[in-house]
């Protein structure tokens, strides 16, 4: 896999937003719509400007994108097409290289992500009942 990782920049966020769709729609079934459409507008705006976020490419197309913030990995996602081959291994690897990546808040919903997180080491250490925004959607807190 030739896949290489850089800084994501403004002109990337249209693919940044169809990667976490994408993402998105096949994994956290559990998202209200109305709480989906917040999220796509609250991203670009509030949340990828003020983070440093990085994406990993195959012949120039973004696959995937991850950030992590204060020791926390904010967000990983790979696109639905590209799951399972790898990249998000190695989107993660890269993070915790490159920071000081620690911990991770999943949604309890969202099992498969819980499951990769095990798989890179992570322990289970706390559960909240709303997630980060003050929406009614538990979180597992792990870290490693």
């Amino acid at each position: 896999m030739s896949h290489s990782i850089r800084l994501a920049d403004a002109e990337d966020y249209p693919r940044i937003m169809e990667i976490w769709e994408s993402a998105v729609q096949a994994t956290h079934y559990f998202l209200a719509e109305e709480d989906f459409n917040y999220f796509k507008e609250a991203i670009p705006r509030d949340y990828l400007p003020n983070l440093e976020v990085y994406l990993i490419t195959e012949n120039g197309d973004a696959k995937g994108f991850a950030s992590v913030a204060e020791g926390n990995l904010e967000m990983l996602f790979i696109h639905n097409n590209d799951r399972g081959k790898g990249y998000g291994k190695a989107l993660y690897k890269f993070m915790k290289e490159k920071t000081d990546l620690s911990k991770v808040d999943v949604n309890e919903q969202n099992p498969q992500a819980i499951g990769f997180y095990e798989k890179m080491g992570f322990k289970k250490t706390g559960r909240s009942e709303k997630d980060g925004s003050g929406k009614n959607y538990p979180l597992i807190h792990m870290s490693l």
